[in-house]
């Protein structure tokens, strides 16, 4: 039996929770990526790593409230994030 919100699990399989999930572990992911090249760099600029810093916990405070959003809940935050990281890796 799978635990809940232990990594590879998700409230529903192939539904809006789980596209919302996914949506916004990528785009934890890239806010990840970036804030590591951010201290990677030869003059890290502190401002943008807290910006950086500031979107992922928005973005895993949305997760979490995943654990109790209806569907349609869930689909919204799913598009809004499939968005976002469009627009993060489209520049």
């Amino acid at each position: 039996m799978p635990v809940p919100n232990a990594p590879g699990s998700s409230p529903s399989e192939g539904g809006a929770e789980q596209q919302a999930y996914d949506a916004v572990r990528a785009v934890t992911l890239w806010y990840s990526a970036q804030i590591t090249a951010e201290r990677r760099a030869p003059a890290p600029d502190e401002g943008r790593i807290r910006e950086l810093k500031a979107a992922r916990q928005a973005a895993l405070d949305d997760r979490a409230q995943l654990a109790t959003a209806d569907p349609e809940e869930a689909a919204r935050v799913a598009a809004f994030y499939t968005a976002r990281l469009r627009e993060l890796t489209e520049w």
